[in-house]
């Protein structure tokens, strides 16, 4: 929140949720135990992972705080269920429209277990939906271009990253890109991932 300010930061999360929404669905049943760029994940792992932190953030969004909000994402490795395909989309639809309510950006609440102002939670929803749509695009071989709006919330969050690069920032110690990289490389990056994966 801009300093003298009393009006929260808000952002529509419906096109970025929309643009994974859109990637899930080409996601082809033989692709989902290709690797991606989270070391740990495969395919299936990550479309997990998408489902939980959606789930996650809607709970956020609307102060509906337990088991959801409270784990560590970072407990276990996600798996798909059967009906992902119809879950995902679903979840994520949940999401944009709990974050467009404006109560869901004021007051705390709390995601993977870590109590925050709603205002935070909200970019770092957004910020989650972009880097791990770039995870699912390159694991899939499709192409992506992220909602710009959301694009510029994840490299603000990602941002104070790079001013303490042993810190380990909030996906993994941030990755060197060329100056004057593309926004969307210098996000990735500050996420702790190679632009350029999967090349070596």
């Amino acid at each position: 929140m801009p300093e003298g300010s009393t009006t929260p930061t808000t952002l529509d999360l419906g096109p970025q949720a929309l643009i994974v929404v859109r990637l899930a669905e080409e996601v082809g049943d033989e692709q989902l135990d290709a690797a991606t760029p989270c070391p740990e994940y495969a395919v299936r792992h990550l479309l997990g992972h998408l489902l939980g932190l959606a789930g996650a953030f809607r709970d956020a969004a609307q102060k509906n705080l337990g088991s959801s909000t409270d784990t560590d994402p970072g407990s276990r490795v996600p798996d798909l269920t059967p009906g992902w395909r119809v879950e995902l989309p679903k979840v994520l639809g949940e999401l944009a429209e709990a974050w467009r309510d404006p109560s869901a950006w004021t007051g705390a609440t709390r995601a993977g277990g870590v109590d925050l102002p709603g205002e935070v939670a909200g970019i770092i929803a957004a910020d989650e939906l972009v880097v791990h749509g770039w995870d699912l695009a390159r694991a899939t071989g499709q192409s992506y271009a992220p909602d710009a709006a959301a694009l510029r919330a994840a490299y603000e969050v990602l941002s104070p990253t790079a001013d303490d690069p042993e810190g380990g920032g909030l996906f993994g110690p941030p990755v060197p890109v060329p100056p004057g990289a593309p926004l969307l490389d210098r996000v990735i990056g500050l996420s702790g991932r190679n632009p350029s994966w999967p090349s070596k």
